[in-house]
């Protein structure tokens, strides 16, 4: 008998309050539910992450005969997946323009109907194993400013070259007017953690083992790839598949080819049917996006945006507040907010994500990497092209999503980022964010300096302060405290830790070192 996934949206605060991250997806999911591994175990398959990408590659491979084991540091879905806006769309946000000119109009017509395939994978697997999770295809619609009209006509050729749906509408179905748009059909949306209780059900039915609590320190490629977990056991595999968001098995050569931010998202009630349900999106820098969850006598709109690199601001409380702002503009029946949180996207410099075999590593060992703000349809194309790798079959995605591959269109984006990355060493020469700890209020953090250390420094409600290194153990940047969600975050390749150091969110592996009390 398996634990089952918390699904129902919980009610929350209103107004949700600082600290509040809440998410509309009420990911509640106990870890202590999931039994952690205990003993040596052997399987053909080990995945290392329970998301979608990991529980949809497990999944496929068990529906082959394959004997799989996934394992988590949490539960199956308490990762970014429960963090999604759940949109699920083959228009990819990094604009279609932007990909045929890195990737061909043949790589983008590849990237087109892989997500294309995605969302036909979702819809049938729903359909054919009865998951109930609202899954429905809905229509999406691209509007733009006055002064950016010209874009949505060269988008509008490029979607019909990539052989998408589309058409140029007046205006999309909202009281306010948006102008011409685009509008996508058969697009869709579900309710992320009821289909991941769905997975799981499938997969433990087919005889796969899933472990919570269960942390890989180091996975081994080779004629037996092995992971060793932080608590002892070993697990022996003949592959070995990393479905971490960001591979934590890799030190720098995937991380120099994608960056992490943070993407905002808020969730406020409106009447039943007062906003037509469909995918909605702008193009404003940074953008909006926009859908209707539908709920038992109200629905509740969905609205992401305000993207930023992770740990490089300040102030990302503010970004909610920007969404609220927006939304109240475009629809002022909402009530008040009731959810929000924030969600890791990895944006490789090229758009696309890397799934395959892990570079520098030995042949079984794979990744699934770089969602590009389309978790869920790049989770889910994930499965179906590791499945086809593990199982030695041909794939027609695979050179495009080859986490080995050179795009040489996107140097200059290349270029950009890991100079980005370089300026944050220099936060090492800086005096730190206060002249000394007491100068931190109680719930709060800052970086500070004792001599030639700079020490992360958190005050608890209470007055008890917690130091650790502000060295990010993954390769050495500084990290900054982030007041929104009480997180220490790295702005070089977006590793977080919670307020006493402990590390949740990689590509760190472990925690960040401790230190002694200040003796002052």
């Amino acid at each position: 008998m398996t634990a089952a996934l918390a699904v129902n949206p919980a009610p929350a605060p209103a107004p949700a309050r600082d600290g509040d991250t809440t998410s509309v997806w009420a990911a509640e999911v106990a870890s202590s539910e999931w039994p952690r591994l205990e003993a040596d175990a052997a399987a053909d398959v080990c995945v290392v992450g329970a998301g979608i990408a990991g529980l949809t590659t497990a999944y496929l491979l068990a529906r082959e005969g394959r004997s799989v084991i996934v394992i988590d540091d949490k539960a199956p879905g308490d990762g970014q997946t429960s963090r999604t806006s759940a949109h699920l769309s083959a228009v990819l946000d990094d604009g279609l323009g932007r990909l045929e000119r890195l990737h061909g109009l043949d790589g983008l017509r590849l990237a087109v109907a892989s997500h294309a395939a995605a969302i036909d994978l979702i819809d049938s697997i729903c359909a054919s194993e009865s998951i109930e999770c609202g899954f429905r295809r809905v229509d999406e619609y691209i509007f733009a400013p006055l002064d950016k009209r010209e874009e949505l006509d060269h988008e509008l050729e490029v979607a019909r070259r990539a052989g998408l749906d589309v058409e140029m509408v007046p205006r999309a179905p909202l009281d306010r007017d948006t102008g011409p748009c685009l509008r996508f059909r058969r697009q869709a949306q579900f309710q992320p953690l009821a289909y991941l209780a769905g997975l799981v059900r499938l997969i433990t039915r087919s005889g796969g083992q899933i472990h919570g609590r269960t942390h890989a320190d180091t996975i081994t490629g080779g004629e037996t790839a092995t992971v060793q977990t932080g608590h002892g056991p070993i697990i022996t595999a003949r592959a070995v598949v990393v479905a971490t968001n960001v591979p934590v098995n890799d030190l720098a050569v995937i991380h120099t080819k994608q960056s992490a931010y943070r993407s905002y998202v808020i969730g406020a009630r409106v009447a039943k049917g007062a906003v037509t349900e469909a995918l909605y999106s702008d193009t404003l820098d940074p953008y909006h996006y926009v859908r209707v969850h539908p709920g038992s006598g109200h629905d509740t709109l969905v609205i992401g945006g305000e993207d930023h690199k992770t740990g490089q601001d300040p102030h990302p409380e503010t970004r909610w507040d920007r969404l609220t702002t927006w939304a109240r503009e475009w629809f002022p029946m909402m009530g008040e907010v009731e959810y929000r949180w924030s969600g890791q996207i990895v944006e490789p410099v090229d758009g696309l994500a890397f799934i395959g075999r892990n570079p520098a590593d030995r042949d079984n060992v794979y990744v699934a990497t770089g969602d590009s703000g389309h978790g869920l349809t790049h989770g889910t194309i994930a499965g179906l092209l590791l499945t086809d790798l593990i199982q030695g079959r041909d794939n027609p995605w695979a050179k495009l999503y080859d986490p080995s591959r050179r795009t040489l269109r996107a140097i200059k984006e290349f270029a950009s980022e890991n100079l980005n990355v370089a300026a944050h060493y220099a936060d090492w020469l800086k005096r730190g964010d206060v002249a000394s700890a007491d100068d931190i209020a109680p719930g709060q953090g800052a970086v500070v300096r004792h001599g030639l250390k700079l020490i992360a420094t958190y005050v608890d409600e209470s007055g008890g302060r917690h130091e650790c290194s502000a060295a990010c153990p993954h390769l050495g940047g500084v990290v900054q405290w982030n007041p929104a969600e009480r997180t220490w975050d790295c702005p070089c390749h977006g590793s977080r830790f919670d307020p006493y150091g402990r590390v949740v969110e990689g590509p760190a592996i472990s925690d960040l070192s401790q230190v002694d009390k200040d003796p002052g």
